[in-house]
């Protein structure tokens, strides 16, 4: 499968840019959305010289108004960066459970913050142990980073401009068909989509093993609901994370512009006067 070097990296072109790992920050950022959490498996194995970052606590704002994942607060965010040896043009690498929605987060925040030098290790964790490549549960410590957090890198949607796109342009719903349909609601207190929005479950964007599809299947996916060039889109799930992983699809495609309803749709439903299809 192609490799786009601007976003994803596979393990070996991972391995060998950690010939010189001080070169690199490396970030685990393995999640579940119910189920133990990302840091025990960190602390069983992790790629060596990887700081652990938890996506709730580090990376997203508490839970309310804003969704259950809203934008970190920008100090905050800064804060957590630094401790992790983020540092001003050093390149991160970002890994999650391979699934990819974890990962693309991270790489969509530390792009909104500013940094642009962020990519994905396609497969995750996973991938990188499949290939018999190194891992460790030595804890580093990191020499503390000089990032500055600059928000306002990726382009985001609020719940008003959500809205207007599912109409002027095209809003992809990226979460289960059954979900969009409103046939379930395994997680939210209402069920349903935001009117206008197309379905395009994130899940098709990847291969067996969560690697990301080439560029070409990518763009013929999403040109199928009517994402073409020149076309504005944006992408919006549960909570902003798996439409994290689509906006990093869409760029891989060649839709830079792509925008992250953050709130996503536990935001939209927190007022009564935004309607539901």
């Amino acid at each position: 499968m192609a490799v786009h070097e601007d976003f994803i990296l596979d393990p070996a072109q991972l391995a060998s840019q950690l010939t010189t790992p001080a070169e690199t920050t490396l970030i685990d950022v393995r999640w579940r959305l119910a189920g133990p959490p990302g840091k025990d498996d960190y602390a069983a194995g992790h790629l060596p010289g990887a700081v652990f970052l938890d996506l709730d606590a580090d990376l997203c704002g508490p839970p309310g108004a804003g969704g259950r994942h809203p934008l970190p607060d920008p100090d905050h965010l800064q804060r957590v960066l630094r401790a992790a040896g983020v540092r001003e043009g050093r390149p991160v690498v970002v890994y999650d459970l391979g699934d990819g929605p974890a990962a693309a987060r991270a790489w969509w925040t530390l792009r909104w913050a500013g940094h642009r030098a962020v990519r994905v290790l396609d497969g995750g964790f996973p991938a990188w142990a499949a290939a018999g490549l190194p891992v460790t549960a030595e804890v580093p410590d990191p020499e503390p980073g000089d990032i500055t957090v600059r928000p306002g890198g990726m382009p985001v949607l609020d719940a008003a401009a959500a809205g207007r796109l599912a109409s002027e342009g095209v809003l992809v719903d990226v979460r289960a068909a059954p979900r969009y349909r409103g046939e379930v609601e395994p997680i939210d207190p209402v069920a349903g989509h935001i009117p206008g929005a197309v379905n395009l479950p994130t899940t098709d964007h990847v291969e067996a093993g969560g690697r990301l599809r080439a560029a070409d299947a990518l763009r013929s996916r999403f040109a199928e609901v009517g994402v073409d060039d020149g076309v504005r889109v944006g992408a919006y799930c549960g909570s902003g994370v798996t439409a994290a992983h689509t906006v990093l699809a869409l760029n891989l495609a060649g839709h830079p512009d792509a925008a992250l309803y953050v709130g996503s749709w536990s935001e939209w439903i927190t007022d009564p006067d935004r309607p539901v299809a």
